[in-house]
């Protein structure tokens, strides 16, 4: 349990939540395992199958507080509203500036800030972890460009130059990222960015991680109250999540980037956990799928401090911590999106 930014979250999936006067008591298998204030909570974000009172439901309702339920992987699956809620003003305003390009683009740059920023630190961690093992000559010069690149994104006013900055930062980063691959190179290389189908092991998991890590971006998002599918740097089209591709640009190179240089170099998974079919698709087989799934689960409970809120929390809760810093610069309460920068 974690109360951040006026919203607390019930991470451990067997806990109940009632309510008691003006307080939320979180149960486990009956007895009280804590209990909070009500009184100055915006919202309640739940994970897992347990459930709440109807007295609380109603109690939220009432009070204009958020009460959503995600599963245990983070997936979202329903939340309570009142009769009045803000989000119908949280929702107008990034409707607003999802149709203005300028507005969107302070948005989608430092988003993108973001994600090149840390796709540098995970070339300069490679670099002082392990030198005998990486060129570090190479790596240093793809993370010069890249340095070269943010000070221009920093200036960047339009989406297309912002797209081209990033496109720019992808081809030196990911020119570098069988560099990073330190085990089994016979079985697992990288020679460019291919998906629909991806057409080798290392691709096949980049994908399927950066499923993963879509889901939970836009799980965060629909719990405060913004439409996953309305982007800023993606724009509208039907099916696709925009919004919730633009939240985890800044998370791909710290989330799943790194999550899939660890399964690979740590051995986890193997040259026998990859199927390929006769379109040249490489796929992971169902038993992998649950191998990757279980660990993903597992890194999502290691703790890292968020760096603008100088508080220590599970990197699971870091999409949902970044979508609402997203919402509450929509609402005007802080002047600027600050993206997770991770060093």
């Amino acid at each position: 349990m974690r109360k951040l930014l006026n919203t607390l979250y019930i991470t451990s999936p067997d806990k109940y939540l009632s309510l008691d006067g003006e307080n939320i008591v979180v149960l486990a298998d009956g007895k009280e395992a804590a209990r909070v204030p009500m009184h100055n909570l915006e919202g309640i974000i739940t994970f897992g199958y347990t459930g709440a009172s109807p007295a609380l439901m109603g109690y939220c309702a009432k009070n204009n507080i958020s009460l959503c339920f995600l599963t245990r992987s983070g997936r979202f699956l329903a939340e309570v509203t009142g009769e009045v809620r803000g989000n119908v003003t949280l929702r107008k305003t990034q409707y607003r500036i999802s149709d203005d390009e300028s507005a969107s683009a302070e948005i989608a740059r430092n988003m993108i800030i973001g994600k090149v920023y840390n796709s540098r630190w995970i070339l300069e961690r490679a670099t002082r972890d392990h030198p005998e093992r990486v060129d570090v000559g190479r790596l240093k010069k793809s993370s010069a460009f890249l340095k070269d690149i943010l000070d221009e994104l920093r200036t960047a006013d339009t989406l297309d130059r912002i797209r081209g900055l990033e496109g720019n930062a992808a081809s030196w980063y990911f020119d570098v990222f069988d560099d990073l691959i330190l085990r089994n190179k016979e079985s697992f290389f990288f020679r460019e960015r291919n998906r629909r189908p991806p057409l080798d092991n290392v691709n096949a998991l980049l994908s399927f991680a950066y499923t993963l890590l879509a889901g939970m971006a836009s799980a965060a998002l629909s719990a405060v109250g913004l439409d996953p599918y309305v982007g800023f740097l993606h724009r509208d089209r039907p099916g696709r999540a925009s919004l919730a591709l633009d939240l985890m640009e800044e998370l791909r190179p710290v989330m799943a980037d790194r999550f899939v240089l660890a399964m690979i170099n740590k051995q986890i998974v193997s040259p026998g956990d990859f199927i390929k079919k006769e379109n040249g698709a490489v796929l992971l087989t169902d038993d992998a799928r649950k191998t990757v799934i279980n660990a993903w689960q597992n890194k999502k409970q290691e703790k890292i401090k968020h760096p603008f809120l100088d508080e220590k929390m599970e990197w699971g809760l870091i999409p949902h911590v970044q979508a609402m810093l997203l919402a509450r610069f929509l609402r005007g309460d802080i002047d600027a999106y600050p993206p997770f920068l991770w060093k």
